[in-house]
């Protein structure tokens, strides 16, 4: 898992952030992405580290603590609901990267991205097929962005409790579509998406279209940052 960072260290071109993004194929809820340097040093060497969607909470939990009480730097920022209607989701998550890494406290040399290229960061960077599996730094940050996103969705599930966000974080489940169907959509859900979309225009009327209901996207400025805490609001 520490190949990659071991590499680039030793060609002189450290400190290496991992980034990475959690939520971005649910249909409710903010967007989070991560940026997280690692420390260099063996003895300081976090084991478990993988994709955060291969852990299980409570596994992720005692991983997101130690990370963030031993990495060099980590910064998650949180992209509203309306910023992803408003921007499209996409544009967000490449942004939100460029943000999460400008924000550590401190420059990355180099950074690791999941699985696509991102332009216009901060420092040169390479594009990881499955990042979050190789690369502890990209696996820390998975790992980051998830708990801090699951966090935000349990204090969302609070406000509206008959849509089971506790359980399916605002992922598409069969059980959040008949929540939607018999509720619809609650200011968390993202209108940019087409099942909210339909839902949103049903209930506005026959003589509304669905692709009027925002930026339609297919795949399942106003950013609120948080850094070096545990607890996120």
């Amino acid at each position: 898992m520490y190949a990659y960072e071991r590499v680039v260290e030793r060609c002189g071109l450290g400190p290496v952030a991992g980034v990475d993004e959690a939520g971005r194929g649910a249909c409710a809820g903010p967007l989070v992405v991560a940026a997280v340097i690692l420390a260099p040093e063996r003895r300081r060497r976090i084991e478990g580290l993988t994709d955060s969607k291969l852990l299980t909470a409570a596994r992720r939990e005692r991983l997101y603590d130690e990370i963030t009480a031993t990495a060099v730097a980590w910064h998650a920022l949180v992209v509203p609901r309306e910023e992803i209607d408003r921007v499209g989701l996409h544009r967000c998550n490449v942004t939100g990267m460029r943000r999460a890494l400008a924000a550590l406290s401190v420059e990355p040399g180099y950074v690791l991205t999941d699985g696509f290229r991102v332009p216009g960061l901060c420092a040169p960077g390479l594009a990881v097929p499955k990042g979050d599996r190789v690369a502890a730094c990209v696996a820390a940050a998975s790992i980051v962005a998830k708990v801090t996103r699951d966090r935000i969705m349990m204090e969302v599930h609070d406000r509206y409790p008959m849509y089971g966000f506790g359980v399916h974080k605002g992922y598409v489940t069969r059980a959040h579509a008949a929540a939607l169907e018999e509720h619809g959509p609650c200011p968390e859900h993202r209108l940019s998406f087409v099942n909210v979309a339909r839902v949103a225009a049903a209930e506005a009327g026959p003589e509304i279209d669905a692709s009027a209901a925002g930026e339609i996207d297919w795949e399942a400025s106003h950013y609120e940052d948080i850094a070096d805490q545990a607890d996120v609001a």
